[in-house]
């Protein structure tokens, strides 16, 4: 499954979620560390949910780019 992930700029950090899994959060230094700290973070997210008899949701968030110029 591909789930789409956001890395948002924090004060002194970068933090990223999956918008198809509410509460599936993680933090890092960098872009990198970040990305890598939410892949995880789905991993046991899914197998939390496996574990707890839940539905795992389908990937569903599309995330197109807009190029603009100004």
């Amino acid at each position: 499954m591909h789930y789409a992930i956001v890395v948002e700029k924090a004060e002194n950090n970068y933090s990223a979620y999956v918008p198809d899994l509410p509460g599936c959060i993680a933090t890092g230094a960098t872009i990198e560390e970040a990305e890598q700290e939410i892949r995880d973070a789905i991993e046991l997210h899914i197998e939390g949910m496996i574990e707890d008899g839940l539905p795992v949701p389908q990937p569903t968030s599309i995330v197109p780019y807009a190029e603009i110029t100004v």
